[in-house]
């Protein structure tokens, strides 16, 4: 028996053959010896099932299995992929068989999601969350069901009747005293990190998962896996390399960390440690609420930026690849930056025309 942790992952996963297929999947187990004890039961589970196990008889738990040892767990953010799989799996079982789900259970799958809340506000998630944990993440499964393992499908869901309309997200500016008082709120350790996304406009996870390994000083590039599995590449300014350089030596894997305030935990007061998920949303509220900020989520960072940048270039295809969107068209939602640009242009004519006017006026 042997269990392994996939990088990004905190759960150990198992990975066997019986008669002649593979299983694969998350052990829901951090520890090492847990973990061995769930492959033990699942191996005995397999002993005693008669009948063979078939790709037309995948279970949506083999099928996550699979989908993460094969996709998931490569993803940029191979953390949430994990975590939305589970939870396909805690809604409709794991012997749900793949085939077996229809539409009217997509359909009931969303409507429960979408009753759902986001951690420590009390708001009901956002409609684009929805779709990318239900409908677009289950459309995956059966696309490589279909595509790579061979299963056939007598009646598939028709996954755009189930896709919740989203609305046009909004483009919020930090404006010159929010961002004073956001300093003055800032924790030193955490400072590089805020620094950091302010200066490029990296999605959150893009941020605190940052490597040494993707950093190179001689070329002058971060290179890394981002969103869609598209490959990013920030160039290393005057100005990141400042914020970067002054990290070295704080942590051989990780770029940003922080220093721990209490010995608790396995972790000892003073030492960093990398900085997680939870530990950056946490700071984050914490610092937004000392500074006063009621209206600005940390993705507000990545707009504030693109919005500054189109502001000084006029140039929405630069903005759209320092942003790393695959199509413009996600980019044109800072084209108002443009208009209040032709808005002061056609105020700047029609006050020369009056001057004009009025010149010949006087000389009538």
């Amino acid at each position: 028996m042997s269990v392994y942790k996939p990088k990004g992952s905190p759960f150990y996963h198992y990975d066997f053959q019986w008669r002649g297929t593979r299983f694969h999947g998350s052990t829901k187990r951090t520890d090492r010896r847990e973990a061995q004890a769930v492959e033990k039961a699942e191996r005995e589970r397999l002993k005693h099932t008669t009948a063979p196990v078939t790709s037309a008889g995948m279970t949506l738990d083999d099928a996550a299995g699979r989908y993460w040892h094969e996709a998931g767990q490569h993803h940029a953010n191979a953390e949430n992929t994990e975590r939305d799989l589970a939870r396909l799996i805690e809604y409709f079982g794991a012997a749900k068989l793949l085939t077996a789900i229809t539409g009217d259970d997509v359909a009931k799958l969303v409507a429960w999601r979408r009753g759902h809340k986001v951690p420590h506000t009390g708001r009901l998630i956002a409609a684009g969350t929805v779709n990318c944990t239900t409908v677009k993440l289950l459309r995956q499964l059966f696309t490589r069901a279909k595509e790579v393992w061979g299963i056939r499908f007598d009646r598939e869901p028709v996954w755009r009747k189930h896709v919740l309309k989203e609305p046009d997200e909004r483009v919020r500016e930090l404006h010159e005293d929010e961002a004073e008082r956001l300093d003055a709120a800032m924790r030193d350790d955490y400072a590089p990190l805020f620094d950091f996304v302010r200066a490029t406009g990296q999605r959150k996870s893009e941020c605190y998962l940052l490597r040494w390994a993707e950093v190179d000083w001689g070329t002058r590039r971060i290179s890394r896996k981002g969103k869609g599995g598209r490959t990013i590449t920030v160039p290393i300014t005057d100005a990141i390399r400042e914020i970067l350089w002054q990290l070295r030596g704080h942590h051989p894997d990780r770029v940003f960390t922080y220093v721990a305030e209490h010995t608790r935990n396995g972790r000892v007061k003073g030492q960093r440690y990398p900085i997680t998920k939870n530990g950056l949303n946490t700071r984050w509220r914490r610092i937004r609420t000392a500074a006063g900020l009621t209206d600005f989520r940390f993705h507000d960072f990545r707009h504030d930026l693109a919005t500054k940048l189109l502001r000084d270039t006029g140039n929405l295809k630069l903005v759209q690849k320092v942003l790393n969107h695959a199509d413009i068209k996600t980019t044109v939602r800072y084209a108002h930056v443009l208009d209040e640009d032709i808005a002061a242009a056609l105020d700047r004519v029609q006050k020369s025309r009056k001057k004009s006017r009025s010149a010949k006026l006087k000389v009538g």
